[in-house]
């Protein structure tokens, strides 16, 4: 079964809405021990950084979902899933994330003429082979909505780019831990195959 984390900061029925198109039944829990029962787990998230580990620590569904990973259960992050990620965050002060993968987020720089957040349709550029991105053509489309990006120190996490006045990493994979700065439940017929991919796991 797969389970989408609820913590107050998701976009979660949209998420579950996307795993039903396929046919794919995908439960939204808040329970530590329901997060520890999971088979394969999905960490959405909109918001602020600071606000969203507060709550992941209130709650007390940090650990859980660090032994989820660490026993290498299939995971998706979705969106600030993936920034929760790393080790810090200098979102509007210094935040320390879950320390699962090296790294830390920052804010886009200014730019002439690019509006922050990034918001809207934007190129994937692959620059691995990840399970999750079988069938999903080069250069695909796919939906973003980010004033934050990811700077992982070990390169090899690194599945695919995205251009925003500077390239930026808008997905990350390692084993069985997959995580995307773009929106597959919002990014149409390739985000529903990234999911389909993801519940094959």
């Amino acid at each position: 079964m797969i389970r989408i984390v609820d913590y107050g900061m998701g976009n979660l029925r949209s998420v579950q809405k996307g795993f039903e198109k396929l046919g794919i039944a995908a439960e939204i829990v808040t329970q530590p021990e329901q997060i520890a029962a999971a088979d394969q787990l999905v960490l959405p998230g909109v918001g602020a950084f600071r606000d969203a580990i507060h709550e992941l620590q209130r709650l007390e569904l940090v650990e859980p979902i660090r032994e989820h990973i660490r026993r290498d259960k299939p995971f998706l992050g979705i969106c600030l899933g993936l920034q929760l990620l790393f080790d810090v965050s200098h979102e509007e002060g210094e935040w320390q994330g879950l320390g699962v993968l090296a790294g830390d987020v920052v804010r886009f720089p200014v730019i002439a003429d690019l509006k922050v957040p990034h918001m809207g349709w934007n190129t994937l550029n692959r620059t691995g082979e990840s399970p999750l991105l079988q069938g999903v053509p080069q250069e695909a489309s796919v939906y973003f909505v980010h004033s934050y990006y990811v700077r992982p120190l070990d390169e090899s996490v690194i599945a695919a780019r995205t251009d925003y006045g500077i390239p930026f990493v808008s997905m990350v994979a390692r084993g069985n831990l997959f995580a995307t700065q773009f929106h597959p439940e919002k990014s149409q017929k390739v985000g529903l195959k990234l999911l389909e991919n993801f519940a094959t796991r």
